[in-house]
């Protein structure tokens, strides 16, 4: 019992906002009477926030090393215009604009990144006049109006799904990658605590450590069998699965991660110890902007269409996730993952409320409210552990 104090108390915010998810998801799934964990329903939320949570990943990057960026949203508008302008208007290969549009998005975060680490332009300067500029360069590029319809092979980055074999009604395809995705967790899991051990660290109980290992596996699987049994695995999810591993393992396993975190602990302290802050700090945005091209090539494709309007409020959305999901607003703490499960609570709090019929007024108090809390109860740990 002790051991499992001690876990949690050490993962306080990281298991409070995952246990905050459940408990909210249980608590729709009454007052929508069954609706919110329907098959078709946990797709369309996979769907509906999935720019989001791509944003949230670069976002708690930015937010780590003490910095934010107010123009993600107005970025991945002015991207989703030019993907347009190329796709419809030019006539480019799909794979060819995407790729061009990748590159306007790292463009524009090296612009803003040079500001920002070179010239010691605060970042919230900097990105508050990219998120201005770059809308009204989206208004001048679209000339006030929508550009479409995209070709079918981009919109499917969005409403696609990996090809599956029906089997009475369910997807095998999505079963058989849900049994294989447990596989791989176990055996990562298990070298994981070999090598602990092998070193010495302190590692959980083995009955706690089987525990992990089964919830794990039963959410994992009952989540591909619901996916199985309406459509299967969207092409999107697979995209997001993919950037999850990779920045966590870039964050928790490389140099580059362990700079991030260093930089935004203390930045004097990082600069003595060998830590090139200012290059770190221009290579995070750059990713940002990267991050925030593929997030308007996301919701470009889901759209249908490149609107003058499109990415607005995103960025207070990604900001919210991060710091729902245990990011610091001083810097130096977070992760991917508490980022995702942030993006999650908001998500379903946005889908909930919309199916129990709340308004977009009562909608966006709750949600501020949520935020505020979240922060609230960082603080509160803070001046817990200081004491």
């Amino acid at each position: 019992m002790e051991t499992v104090t001690k876990l949690f108390k050490n993962n306080i915010r990281q298991y409070g906002m995952i246990i905050a998810l459940v408990v909210i998801m249980l608590l729709f799934e009454v007052l929508t009477s069954g609706l919110l964990l329907k098959p078709i329903n946990i797709t369309n939320l996979i769907l509906q926030n999935s720019y989001i949570l791509v944003l949230a990943i670069g976002m708690v990057l930015v937010i780590i090393t003490g910095h934010i960026d107010l123009s993600v949203g107005s970025i991945a508008a002015f991207v989703g215009a030019v993907a347009a302008i190329m796709m419809v208007d030019w006539q480019l290969p799909a794979w060819l604009a995407v790729i061009a549009s990748l590159l306007v998005g790292a463009l524009i975060g090296a612009w803003q990144g040079f500001w920002i680490a070179y010239v010691r332009i605060p970042a919230f300067i900097v990105t508050l006049a990219g998120m201005l500029l770059f809308r009204g360069l989206t208004m001048i590029v679209l000339e006030g109006q929508s550009i479409s319809p995209f070709p079918a092979g981009f919109q499917k980055i969005s409403s696609g799904f990996l090809p599956d074999v029906q089997f009475s009604g369910m997807g095998l395809v999505s079963i058989i990658v849900g049994i294989a995705l447990t596989i791989w967790y176990i055996v990562n899991e298990l070298r994981e605590r070999a090598s602990q051990r092998k070193y010495g660290f302190e590692v959980v109980s083995q009955g706690l450590f089987l525990l992990k290992l089964i919830v794990v596996a039963a959410v994992t699987n009952l989540f591909t069998f619901v996916l199985a049994s309406y459509a299967g695995i969207p092409n999107i999810l697979v995209l997001l699965f993919v950037l999850i591993v990779v920045y966590s393992f870039v964050m928790n396993r490389t140099v580059m991660g362990r700079h991030v975190y260093a930089l935004g602990g203390n930045e004097k302290a990082a600069g003595l110890s060998g830590v090139k802050t200012k290059k770190v700090t221009f290579w995070v945005f750059v990713n940002m902007g990267t991050l925030a091209a593929v997030s308007g090539l996301i919701f470009a494709a889901r759209l249908n269409a490149a609107t003058p309007r499109a990415g607005t409020n995103f960025e207070l959305d990604a900001i919210a996730a991060c710091f729902i999901g245990g990011a610091s607003a001083s810097g130096g703490i977070g992760t991917v993952f508490g980022a995702i499960i942030g993006g999650l609570v908001m998500g379903v709090l946005n889908n909930g409320m919309s199916l129990i019929g709340l308004g977009i007024d009562w909608q966006q108090g709750i949600k501020g409210l949520v935020l505020l809390l979240a922060v609230a109860f960082d603080i509160y740990n803070k001046n817990k552990r200081a004491a």
